[in-house]
């Protein structure tokens, strides 16, 4: 007998253990101790070293003893001038990235004028409907020395074609901008819903930009593939895991066919990841999406270059986890997660403010929640050592497990004939429904806790201060829009607005004629009516 066993029949056998289910969020079931014979790969194989193949342990060398990761705060609300001061406030704070909200009009594509924007304008982000507005956003902000990222998906060629036209504008080089754009359409079918087009035409806008941005803007990721939405619509960490790399799948095949080298663009993807309450989970899936990215690019795509094959990561704390319910206990949460991601060996962080599952964050609630990731880098000494968990015998057996089980679902999803066709059948939303059904009768039935929500909730809460947003906001918002299309030259917006029919009928890269038509002061909302019209509107066949 050895000595494992002889424990769990003698000291383990006879000690007492609470009567619950040990199982992770996702009910993942844990072993009760994990030693050297759960973890079977070799280590130099399957952990390695930091900034070495395969990446287990993080992308760079010497990872946070070298450079901390960005604290990039997200900030949107109002209009361009508010979101402005938000963001020059964040970056006098010490944060040293920028990260853009916009409001829902502009995410579908839609000006603020439109009658489908009425009551939306500026409330959940900021309002961005042309180059004039995206001039305010980045007034006295240089692009050339701070990065941004932007979430946007749908309507993502148009801002990013808009963020390049200001720095034009600033006589900043394309070459010398540097940032991340969303602009995952995969996802958008899977999880958040936010679309004008069928996938396979909102693919080729992707790839578009991919190409674009690899031969104009080389400093710019062109795509953040993400499953944090993945995550936030119910799935497990390993359907996050595995859903969020077959999109990446999809794309490097796409960017292929169009006869890219895979090592002329894969240094520029980049992944975006979401942090839930379950520790140990949470790091392991970093983990593991680092190695399980590296093996797929050499081995399946036959990536050359280092950087082709390491993962770098932006990662946000769970929206999902949030609650309305003594808001206060939001602030812990936070802080869990956002450790998770250091210890997980992410690039860049987002904190959730306290209050955000109420209302838009206040400037009080995001000051601690950017307090909360300069605490963990200054004050913590979890940054002192490189991967401080790595070797750990739970950590390693995790992120194994992970891997293992998120490579099964891909091999289902290759012999479905791709994430687009998995897409189009429904596959992975199934999944992801089952899941989040699961986890909501876990929550009923009291297997699963939620701090002050089905146990040790109060009689009465205690409000908090929100942010609101004025209704005469939208109106001040509207007129300006108007005024613009009033005052500006109709013939040359015309002619943009044919060029970029033109390049969508043509097969040609939309994204030149893009950037032609915002300079002629040409609107997200109208660019978007030329997607809908030559690539049709897609309708989720649920709704059907």
């Amino acid at each position: 007998m050895d000595k494992k066993q002889n424990w769990r029949e003698t000291t383990y056998k006879d000690a007492r253990e609470r009567d619950v289910k040990f199982s992770t969020i996702s009910d993942m079931e844990l072993a009760s101790l994990y030693t050297p014979d759960d973890v079977g790969n070799s280590y130099d194989e399957s952990v390695g070293y930091p900034g070495e193949y395969p990446y287990t342990r993080g992308p760079y060398g010497s990872m946070y003893r070298g450079r901390l990761w960005a604290m990039r705060q997200f900030a949107g609300f109002g209009l361009a001038e508010d979101t402005n001061a938000r963001f020059r406030f964040l970056l006098s704070q010490g944060q040293d990235g920028l990260s853009t909200a916009f409001d829902m009009p502009t995410l579908m594509g839609y000006d603020a004028d439109h009658g489908r924007a009425q009551g939306e304008v500026g409330r959940e982000g900021v309002s961005v409907t042309s180059i004039d507005d995206m001039m305010r956003l980045f007034d006295r902000i240089p692009l050339d020395r701070v990065t941004t990222s932007m979430t946007v998906n749908c309507s993502a060629s148009v801002l990013l074609a808009m963020y390049l036209v200001v720095a034009e504008r600033q006589g900043v080089a394309w070459d010398r901008v540097g940032g991340t754009i969303q602009n995952d359409m995969l996802k958008e079918f899977i999880a958040q819903k936010e679309w004008i087009s069928p996938p396979a035409p909102s693919v080729r806008i992707v790839t578009d930009m991919i190409e674009f941005c690899a031969r104009n803007a080389p400093r710019w990721h062109p795509v953040s593939i993400s499953g944090y939405h993945i995550r936030e619509a119910g799935s497990t960490a390993i359907q996050e895991l595995a859903f969020t790399v077959a999109d990446g799948i999809c794309y490097v095949e796409d960017a292929m066919k169009r006869g890219l080298n895979v090592d002329e663009f894969a240094p520029r993807l980049s992944f975006f990841w979401n942090l839930h309450n379950d520790f140990l989970e949470e790091v392991a899936k970093l983990r593991a999406a680092r190695r399980m990215w590296a093996r797929l690019m050499k081995e399946r795509f036959g990536a050359k270059s280092a950087r082709s094959m390491t993962l770098r990561c932006h990662a946000q704390t769970a929206g999902a986890s949030l609650t309305a319910q003594q808001p206060l206990n939001n602030v812990a949460r936070v802080a869990i997660q956002a450790l998770a991601g250091v210890f997980g060996g992410v690039q860049s962080l987002h904190t959730n403010s306290m209050d955000e599952t109420l209302a838009l964050p206040t400037e009080q609630a995001v000051m601690v929640a950017l307090r909360t990731q300069q605490i963990i880098a200054e004050e913590t000494g979890v940054t002192n050592t490189i991967d401080p968990l790595g070797g750990s015998y739970a950590i390693e057996a995790l992120t194994d497990r992970m891997e293992k089980e998120a490579l099964e679902y891909i091999r289902k999803i290759d012999e479905m004939g791709g994430m687009l066709r998995a897409i189009e059948t429904g596959y992975p939303q199934r999944e992801i429904a089952e899941a989040a059904f699961h986890y909501q009768r876990q929550l009923e039935r009291g297997e699963k806790v939620v701090v002050g929500v089905n146990k040790y909730a109060l009689p009465e809460e205690i409000p908090i201060e929100t942010l609101k947003i004025e209704r005469e906001l939208e109106e001040r918002q509207i007129q300006r829009v108007r005024k613009m299309k009033r005052e500006r030259n109709s013939a040359a917006v015309k002619e943009a607005l044919r060029m970029v029919a033109e390049a969508c009928r043509s097969g040609e890269n939309v994204m030149p004629s893009i950037c032609e038509a915002v300079r002629r002061n040409v609107t997200v909302g109208e660019i978007s009516d030329i997607f809908r019209s030559e690539f049709g509107v897609y309708t989720d066949p649920g709704w059907i």
